[in-house]
């Protein structure tokens, strides 16, 4: 199983970038346009994992404690070299705190983390071949003056498995973890 670990989007926020790209759809006719039912922030990409990791995984995600999070949605922008187009999402210390939080729990199960710096976003569609940086930089006249797109607060992070579809890929809820702060620890002062 292909796995990775993200955060669902709040309905406020998935209603605005769904308005957003009913928007741009008509002047990117050659972007393959994600669905909004696959939208997320990744917190780490595990790939293939065998079945014993798989049980380890949950049990280390669940160990995972951490508030929930004020989530601030930045500007749609262009990843050149990867063809992607996104929306930002802004690097909060939060946020950045529970993917390390992440990050090390997926280790443990003996999965290498993301060595890259951590850029948090949601992947609104993808451009192949060698004109995809045509084909994503003609949506910049439209994306320029994008009204502020609403943001939320994540109660929870998910694990989800990744199905490589012929039409892209399609994601299934395998567990979820909710972020809560953790009890506070009885006083030992007599």
């Amino acid at each position: 199983m292909r796995l990775f670990v993200g955060i669902p989007l709040g309905s406020a926020a998935s209603s605005a970038l769904e308005a957003l790209v009913c928007r741009l759809r008509p002047h990117a006719k050659d972007l393959r346009w994600t669905a909004p039912a696959s939208w997320h922030i990744t917190l780490e990409f595990l790939g293939a994992a065998t079945p014993p990791q798989y049980d380890q995984l949950l049990i280390h995600l669940a160990a995972v404690r951490h508030a929930p999070i004020a989530i601030h949605l930045d500007k749609p922008g262009i990843f050149d070299r990867a063809g992607v187009f996104h929306t930002a999402i802004a690097p909060t210390p939060p946020l950045a705190a529970l993917q390390s939080l992440v990050a090390a729990a997926v280790a443990q199960c003996g999965f290498v983390p993301d060595a890259r710096p951590y850029h948090p976003h949601i992947t609104l569609a993808r451009a192949k071949g060698p004109d995809r940086l045509r084909t994503l930089r003609a949506l910049e006249p439209y994306i320029a003056h994008t009204p502020t797109l609403p943001g939320f607060t994540a109660h929870e992070f998910l694990l989800y498995e990744s199905h490589l579809l012929p039409a892209g890929a399609e994601y299934e809820v395998r567990a979820r973890f909710p972020l809560r702060v953790q009890p506070a620890a009885p006083s030992t002062c007599s």
